[in-house]
């Protein structure tokens, strides 16, 4: 489970340009699929899920820490729930 964590909290730390476009469906993916993907994957999923969950009226400032919190926070749930669809398992922790 730590591995998991660290590669989630890696995935989030190591922002980087992907090597070709692509589409991604979070809506189908599930979270063994989320937490086996390469680290720049899961860091711009992560990044585009702090956006997506963020209120209207948020400042515009990112706050790593809390960033990593999360991240390690649904790296644990995801371990814990392989099968659960992403996008629930990320409505219980950024939600």
């Amino acid at each position: 489970m730590k591995t998991i964590t660290a590669a989630c909290i890696a995935g989030f730390l190591a922002i980087s340009t992907p090597s070709s476009a692509q589409k991604v469906d979070l809506s189908i993916i599930p979270c063994k699929e989320f937490i086996s993907s390469p680290t720049e994957r899961i860091s711009m999923i992560l990044m585009w899920m702090t956006g997506y969950y963020a209120d209207a009226d948020d400042p515009p400032v990112i706050d790593f820490d809390e960033m990593k919190e999360r991240a390690t926070k649904l790296g644990e749930y995801c371990a814990k729930n392989p099968d659960m669809g992403l996008m629930t398992a990320a409505e219980e922790i950024f939600g």
